[in-house]
């Protein structure tokens, strides 16, 4: 029999490329990991893992390693499920979900999630790890968190057959432009119309960069981008001290001081982000699970209209 933890180590190992990434996202040690590889290696008899030509630290798994990960998904997902399905029986619904989220679905879905999760399921605790969209489906992948509240964005695991994922909400980007600008008094400003222009966005990794680029790209430009902040009030006050124009998604205008700066709608479709929930698959009927993955529905249900594509 295959141990299932081995096969848990061996996706790690993949997803993270190194042993020592796949030993820090699992919580355990490097020579943990290597000898759980090992093991497995030894009842396979067979090589799973070996070493990149041109790295000395970058693993590369072998074709007897991908026919393992194409079960692994599987095995690992019935494994969820039977878990599920233990813990319902034993009407568990006291304990403890962490919830990794990025800063907007913290605000928009997930505290008002919790505030409802409080009165009706009083003996669940949720834990709020902080983290942006390119982080939050592996740390879900990894084990790290129970639940992500995610964006989609260009190579991001989201369709990997390990996740079960949860639509919550749609939302569009308005641009963000100087007082002065041209086009600071149109009612709605095309993409296209901004392609002479500086730019401010996020930085990589950052999923609402990605929307930028792709809005940009579909109005045949590459944006050229000169400053960069992860913080949309920083990004604000650029625009408005006339740094560059910039697209940022509604709800994270939300509190902000907009005095200064003109922000008007997007008449481009491709500029909207959409935010779902993640678990693992086979876990979406664990009864701890279930009642926050219900609550964030909810949560979304009442994201204002204006909020909504």
């Amino acid at each position: 029999m295959i141990d299932a933890r081995r096969l848990r180590t061996l996706q790690a190992v993949a997803d993270h490329q190194t042993v020592t990434a796949a030993a820090a996202a699992l919580y355990l040690t490097p020579s943990a990991v290597s000898q759980q590889i090992a093991a497995l290696e030894q009842e396979l008899g067979h090589k799973v893992l070996e070493r990149e030509r041109h790295g000395k630290r970058s693993m590369r798994v072998t074709g007897v390693g991908q026919i393992l990960l194409r079960h692994a998904s599987q095995v690992i997902a019935e494994l969820e499920r039977a878990e599920a399905e233990v813990a319902a029986y034993t009407s568990g619904d006291a304990g403890e979900v962490t919830v990794a989220a990025f800063a907007t679905g913290i605000a928009v879905v997930l505290a008002p999630a919790i505030t409802d999760l409080s009165s009706a399921h009083p003996g669940l605790r949720i834990q709020v790890r902080d983290a942006e969209g390119d982080e939050s489906l592996p740390m879900v992948l990894d084990g790290r968190a129970d639940v992500a509240v995610a964006v989609e964005y260009r190579g991001a695991p989201g369709a990997d057959d390990r996740l079960t994922r949860i639509p919550l909400y749609a939302e569009p980007f308005d641009a963000v432009l100087p007082l002065g600008h041209r086009l600071a008094g149109a009612e709605t400003v095309s993409v296209a119309a901004l392609a002479d222009e500086p730019w401010i966005g996020p930085y990589p990794g950052n999923p609402c960069l990605d929307v930028m680029l792709l809005a940009c790209e579909y109005a045949g430009f590459e944006p050229r981008l000169e400053h960069s902040s992860d913080d949309f009030r920083a990004v604000v006050a650029l625009a408005a001290a006339g740094a560059g124009v910039a697209l940022v998604p509604r709800s994270a205008l939300r509190d902000t001081d907009l005095s200064h700066a003109a922000v008007r709608p997007v008449d481009d479709v491709v500029a909207t982000r959409r935010v779902f929930a993640a678990v693992r698959r086979g876990a979406e009927g664990h009864p701890l699970l279930r009642p926050v993955l219900d609550a964030l529905r909810r949560a979304a249900g009442s994201v204002p209209p204006n909020a909504q594509d």
